[in-house]
């Protein structure tokens, strides 16, 4: 059954593959692997240098619970607000179509800052109340 949808899987990514070169201008092309490439660089070189500077100073400032929680928080947000650059730098609005980007995004970014905040410090909360193994043992 896996190699079924294995086999499935890379036949579906091979028509749409023949279907981008044989159907797409080599502009867009160049585009659309010059968004992937940025899409790699910005996570590997921006993303995870920022999480790593933020764990190495959550190792020094916040109490032992309080660390994974953090951690786990700065790579959500992190990568939420990657994802929501466009959007809010608002790339791609036209004042000829006012349909475009015309949601509150920088509020529902706001929102989800504050829904991660609050998910890290539940967490930790939940950490810190937790008793270590070897004091439940005595």
């Amino acid at each position: 059954m896996r190699a079924a949808l294995g086999l499935l899987g890379v036949a579906v990514a091979a028509y749409g593959g023949w279907l981008l070169v044989t159907r797409t201008d080599t502009d867009q092309l160049v585009d659309a692997g010059v968004w992937l490439a940025s899409g790699v660089v910005l996570h590997d070189a921006v993303l995870t240098a920022v999480v790593l500077a933020g764990a190495a100073l959550a190792l020094r400032l916040l109490p032992r619970p309080a660390r994974a929680p953090a951690v786990v928080g700065m790579v959500v947000f992190g990568s939420l607000t990657l994802l929501a650059v466009p959007v809010l730098g608002r790339f791609g609005a036209r004042d000829d179509n006012p349909t475009l980007l015309d949601r509150p995004y920088l509020a529902s970014w706001l929102v989800v800052a504050g829904v991660t905040v609050l998910a890290v410090t539940g967490a930790s909360l939940v950490r810190s109340q937790r008793r270590p193994r070897a004091e439940q043992e005595d």
